[in-house]
């Protein structure tokens, strides 16, 4: 692969940022699991938006464990196809085994787009918890909706969780930018 180098020095990272968030998550309410993954994947997000990327993390968990973890990489890695939940669902089916990931949950900061909306149905999981919308782009309410056709599968949709982070950390990056270009 031609980006080896950095794939790897950026799972290092991931597993050194995931550090920092306190898990296990055993004991907890199902809300307050689903609030402690979420802000290991805005810890992801900010990893993202100080690197110049959309500020999108994931983690995608099976029971009390992250099983596999990514943010946005399209700029860095040079792909149309890095999207944070993408990348997650990838490496999630290497490291399960299989491209079904039943008994798993996915959190993302910001809703899907209809490529990882796609991703996720594919690879069957069956519990999605969302930061906040995306009115420009989501696949899971905002603009269309995945789950509303005659498929033969459906997420459950959890939106709302650390909603306010996912919303700030969004706008600072994208005010940012448009500063950056207006100077």
């Amino acid at each position: 692969m031609k980006y080896e180098r950095e794939i790897a020095a950026r799972e290092e990272k991931i597993a050194r940022l995931l550090s920092s968030v306190p898990l296990p998550v055993e004991g907890l309410t199902p809300e307050e699991r689903d609030e402690r993954f979420m802000r290991a994947a805005l810890v992801l997000a900010r990893a993202a938006a100080e690197e110049g990327e959309v500020p999108v993390g994931c983690v995608i968990t099976r029971g009390c464990e992250i099983v596999s973890a990514d943010y946005n990489g399209r700029e860095a890695l040079r792909s149309a196809l890095w999207h944070a939940e993408a990348a997650a669902v990838a490496k999630a089916c290497e490291r399960l085994g299989g491209w079904r990931l039943p008994d798993t949950t996915l959190y993302v900061t910001l809703e899907p787009c209809p490529m990882c909306a796609g991703a996720i149905w594919n690879a069957r999981i069956p519990r999605v918890v969302v930061g906040t919308k995306d009115a420009r782009a989501g696949a899971f309410g905002s603009v269309l909706n995945l789950n509303s056709y005659p498929l033969n599968y459906r997420s459950e949709v959890t939106f709302g969780v650390c909603a306010d982070e996912s919303r700030a950390l969004l706008g600072a990056f994208f005010r940012a930018r448009r500063n950056r270009t207006e100077n």
